[in-house]
């Protein structure tokens, strides 16, 4: 394929994973902001308020960015995992595979789609917390990038586990006994500094600790862990996670048998 046709090909398959998703928007963006916005009124206004202040802010401010984060990851993982899943339930990734079209391609075409939704509900639940706090941007470029890292991160991770599953129960596998705990344990409703010195060193193995600190760095400019070697963690996992994800689907991992 000549360049100009691997980018129709992977401009295709983006613009059909964001149709996908913003066409039945009641199931896919809007149960996110309506659940962040529960956080927003029991944990923030309700428990908040007994709380106090941590990390120098008042506890809403504190754990928005984290909830923010915690939709992006969620939304991103999600969107991937169910839309290559169903493709390939449906046979139909097999006339992806038998075209001249590059395995990369169809991997970036997934993950962007993929990105675009993470991304697109971290803002709206971005605006929503706006009604309950106040927030300033202390450091665009880190708060974009650990934001796109991210997104990207989990949606090659969504990829990587559609392609393992056999069945539609094996898609929520994951993210129930996975990323669920990984999230509640990675410092979005508290800082880590408050554990005991075991746990946190314990908890700086959980690689959510670090995009939720880098993200709370870009918009309240406080951190737990340092913030370059967050984004640098981030960054080499999307790195393993893409080759991982691009080597099982040249070898046909889960699709050929």
């Amino acid at each position: 394929m000549s360049p100009r046709e691997q980018w129709v090909a992977f401009l295709t398959i983006v613009t059909k994973e964001i149709r996908r998703f913003t066409r039945i928007w009641p199931q896919t963006l809007l149960p996110p902001a309506i659940t962040m916005t529960l956080y927003f009124v029991i944990f923030g206004n309700l428990i908040g308020s007994r709380v106090g202040e941590m990390g120098g802010f008042d506890y809403m401010q504190y754990i928005v960015p984290g909830l923010i984060m915690m939709s992006v990851i969620q939304n991103s993982y999600g969107n991937v995992v169910s839309s290559f899943f169903s493709t390939k339930f449906q046979h139909s990734i097999e006339e992806m595979l038998v075209s001249p079209m590059p395995s990369w391609i169809i991997l970036g075409g997934f993950v962007v789609g993929g990105m675009v939704r993470g991304m697109l509900v971290g803002v709206i639940v971005s605006m929503l917390s706006l009604f309950f706090t106040h927030l300033s941007m202390q450091h665009v470029f880190v708060t974009v990038v650990v934001v796109l890292l991210t997104a990207a991160l989990f949606s090659i991770g969504g990829f990587i586990n559609a392609l393992l599953a056999k069945k539609f129960d094996d898609i929520s596998i994951v993210p129930t006994f996975v990323l669920t705990p990984l999230t509640y344990l990675g410092g979005v409703f508290y800082s880590i500094d408050m554990l005991p010195e075991f746990w946190r060193t314990v908890s700086l193995a959980n690689p959510i600790v670090y995009m939720v600190n880098a993200f709370r760095y870009g918009v309240l400019g406080v951190s737990d862990v340092n913030v370059y070697a967050s984004l640098a963690t981030i960054a080499g996992f999307v790195a393993v996670f893409f080759v991982i994800a691009l080597w099982m689907l040249q070898r046909g991992t889960g699709i050929r048998h």
